[in-house]
């Protein structure tokens, strides 16, 4: 009897069983098709079971099914909708790659709606290269760091610069990664162009406020720019043909769904153009490299490994006469580059929960060519900055309420400070600066927390400890920190000094209705690798020095608090974000300061206070055939010395504008979509003038009128203003082309505005005119970079 009860237990666990189908897991990414990124929050629809979700932050959705048919649609704003029918008969994994539709994607939504509202993140703009590419650029060339100084808030040193500067910063206080290694001199050509290579870039991050805690090393902003992921399942080749430059990309899978490749590279011959722009550029050469490649390997599903390198290489020779202990030349010449190389492991535990390790090495090499007149000897300076970093990190997301991550950073600091080689010169002896050695090492972690729907919270802290090493020679001044009265010599590896920093971070968001939040944020950061120039030594020669006995770190305290609305569904955008940022520590040189080679590089600098405070307004169309943004920023950046010696004070130790202080900048861009085969836009900059310096008097020395300057930055230069224009002509009439080419056509500085580079002082001759100059042999000169427009066009290409 108890087996025919067993056997009738066994027979309907059985029968149960044969009446259950079979449950399969499919597994979707989704895939912006033109970046290769993974797209966050793409909704997935299956029918017919009437099932679906979102995609998560690497745009994986995963659900688990019966063996069927079923159509699946995956949509995401701005792209056009996938639809296909999937029959799954096992465990699948399947790779959507949406495409962007054209008539209705947003070309400058600058944060998606919901984070724009509900993040507690402050001060930050993302943007992909696909938005970037739409603004006019100099010289007909998609530019990056250009682009963003058309973003509130971003602003540049003038004409043509080496960097950006970010709420009043100064140029090396922004930390500018490229795939997460560090760039030291961001620009080709004077500063006309960024040196990343433009079809490799997927996307830019700029965080103005509120960094995050995995960010450190620089005391005001950063900006992350992401190479794109090769996640391609065919080949691709893209390009561009133009009177400046040109380049090529290749993306193309090496091994089907497990090694991939993207590989860009461009180059810029120049030469034969800058007598066409002005005669008196006739001896000026500029020839400028890039090139980017990330190779991109897939070994399980859950792990992912990649490798990008990047190099970059400019040479480009001006006119300037130099006199060097009775060594005389007529031209300079510079010749640098940089080497980077990203190793990362991303390994994902679980749907939830990943590690990331990344290791960096990043090289960078600025060299100074003197040849000598009528000679073939040269006079040689060069330097070296040799970065490395290992970080691993950990993230979770605990639920839709709480997330973190949290990581270790050991960054190494090699630096030679500068080499001078005289070659066959006799009255030049040749110098070499003791070798800087310093390590950091830093702990972190961060959490993204919501309590509610309407309060959102992001906190986190960053604690570093850094160390700097010998060999190193400690001098002992006096009182006046002018004369030294002893040194001692410090071994290379032992300890010469070391400091150690905690930064909390914090970011809050209370959503007022569906349409309006309030947001407040505070961080602290510090800086131990600072750039060190003057105008006898400006980029790209300038000297890097990481902090030691007498160089402190700079460090700074932000605090922001902001309005943000949408209207209309998310087409209109409105910000109002005000801000303050104390600092101290600044680095800057001393009046009448000559650093170039100085062993004892303290002597000529010192430490000051500054602040820097504004507003900035921004109102954005995202959407339809004309669409754009107009941002007004109203600001200040000041800085004061506090040195009781008077050879040391500046201004009298009152404050004074620093060279990045803008009180008013103003820019406009504008889309207008025709028609399918034409794109137009302008963009529009005006701002406040440069602060420079003018002199407080004049005295004669042996007929000849000197100059007395007494304070620093005491005047500005004329209002900065210009309108470039863009043209794009596509004519791809087919339905779904392999070949895509499109013309861009460019004006730059459309009505020719003489903008005023700089201003400088020299000694009028021949006779002079009582009624204008007043007697005077002393005359002041403006300097402009773009003097009338400039034009250009470029073929684009991609082929599939």
């Amino acid at each position: 009897m108890k087996i025919s009860y067993l056997s009738l237990l066994l027979f309907l666990i059985c029968f149960k069983s044969l009446g259950q189908k079979e449950m399969l897991k499919l597994n979707i990414q989704v895939i912006d098709s033109v970046t290769n990124t993974p797209l966050e929050n793409a909704n997935i629809s299956i029918k017919p079971c009437s099932c679906g979700g979102m995609s998560d932050a690497e745009g994986l959705f995963s659900i688990s099914l019966p063996a069927k048919s079923y159509q699946v649609s995956t949509s995401y704003i701005g792209f056009k909708e996938n639809r296909q029918t999937l029959v799954l008969g096992k465990n699948t994994f399947v790779k959507v790659f949406l495409n962007e539709d054209q008539g209705n994607l947003s070309e400058i939504i600058v944060k998606a709606k919901k984070d724009n509202l509900e993040s507690p993140q402050m001060g930050l703009l993302a943007l992909k290269a696909s938005e970037l590419k739409k603004i006019p650029a100099a010289l007909g060339e998609f530019d990056v760091l250009r682009s963003i100084t058309l973003m509130a808030g971003v602003n540049n040193s003038g004409e043509v610069s080496n960097g950006v500067s970010i709420r009043g910063g100064t140029l090396d206080q922004t930390l500018l990664l490229y795939e997460y290694a560090p760039v030291f001199n961001p620009t080709h050509l004077f500063g006309l162009f960024s040196v990343f290579t433009p079809d490799a870039l997927a996307s830019v991050d700029i965080f103005k406020a509120n960094i995050p805690a995995k960010y450190g090393g620089r005391s005001t902003s950063v900006v992350d720019i992401k190479v794109k992921n090769p996640l391609v399942d065919k080949f691709k080749l893209s390009g561009g043909i133009g009177l400046v430059s040109s380049r090529l990309t290749v993306e193309t899978p090496l091994i089907k769904d497990k090694l991939m490749v993207i590989a860009g590279v461009r180059a810029g011959l120049t030469d034969f153009l800058l007598p066409i722009f002005s005669k008196d550029l006739k001896n000026i050469k500029a020839n400028f490299y890039d090139g980017t490649i990330k190779l991109m390997y897939l070994p399980t599903r859950k792990d992912q490994l990649s490798f990008t390198g990047f190099y970059s290489k400019d040479f480009y020779q001006i006119d300037l006469i130099t006199k060097i202990k009775g060594f005389t030349s007529e031209i300079n010449q510079y010749d640098f580059e940089t080497n980077n190389g990203t190793l990362k492991w991303l390994h994902n535990f679980n749907d939830k929960t990943s590690l990331k390790t990344v290791l960096v090495r990043s090289y960078y090499t600025p060299k100074n060519i003197i040849p000598e007149l009528e000679s073939s000897n040269k006079i040689e300076y060069q330097s070296k900055i040799n970065y490395s970093s290992l970080t691993t990190e950990i993230s979770q997301y605990v639920s839709q309420k709480f997330d973190f991550y949290s990581g270790v950073q050991l960054n190494k600091y090699k630096i030679n400070p500068g080499d001078l080689n005289p070659g066959t010169a006799t009255n030049v002896l040749p110098i070499s600066l003791l070798e800087e050695n310093s390590y950091e090492l830093s702990a972190y972690s961060n959490f993204n927390w919501n309590p509610s729907s309407h309060l959102s919270f992001a906190a986190g802290f960053r604690y570093n400890q850094f160390l700097f090493q010998g060999p190193y020679v400690l001098n002992i001044y006096d009182e006046t920190g002018n004369v030294i009265l002893d040194s001692e010599f410090i071994k290379k590896g032992e300890k010469v000094k070391s400091y150690n920093n905690l930064e909390p971070r914090f970011g809050a968001s209370l959503k007022i209705n569906k349409t309006t939040s309030i947001k407040a944020s505070y961080s602290k950061a510090n800086q131990y690798l600072q750039n060190i120039y003057n105008s006898t030594t400006p980029l790209p020669t300038s000297r890097w020095k990481t902090s030691d006995s007498f160089i402190k770190p700079q460090s700074s305290d932000s605090f922001g608090i902001g309005v943000f609305k949408n209207i209309n569904d998310g087409a209109i955008d409105l910000s109002l974000e005000g801000y303050y940022r104390n600092s101290k520590n600044n680095l800057t040189y001393k009046p009448g300061a000559d650093f170039f080679l100085a062993e004892s590089v303290e002597q000529s600098l010192q430490q000051i206070k500054g602040k820097a405070y504004g507003v900035e307004l921004s109102f954005k169309k995202n959407g339809g055939k004309v669409n754009g943004w107009l941002n007004y920023t109203w600001s200040r950046s000041l800085l004061r010395s506090d040195g009781d010696e008077l050879a040391n004070r500046i201004n009298n130790n009152n404050w004074f504008n620093s060279d990045f202080d803008r009180p008013h900048v103003l820019n406009a861009n504008i889309f207008i979509k025709s028609n399918s085969y034409n794109t137009i836009s302008f963009n529009f900059t005006g701002q406040t003038g440069r602060p420079y310096t003018i002199p407080n008097g004049i005295f004669q020395l042996k007929n000849v009128d000197v100059p007395i300057f007494l304070e620093r930055n005491n005047s500005r230069l004329p209002t900065y203003h210009r309108l470039d224009f863009s043209w794009k002509i596509e004519n791809n009439k087919k339905e779904n082309p392999r070949w895509l080419g499109d013309w861009t056509f460019t004006v730059y500085n459309v009505y020719g505005r003489k903008n005023a580079y700089s201003k400088f002082y020299t000694q009028r001759s021949g006779n002079l005119d009582k009624d204008y100059f007043g007697g005077f042999a002393l005359g002041s000169y403006q300097l402009s970079i773009s003097r009338s427009p400039v034009f250009a066009l470029t073929y684009n290409f991609t082929f599939h």
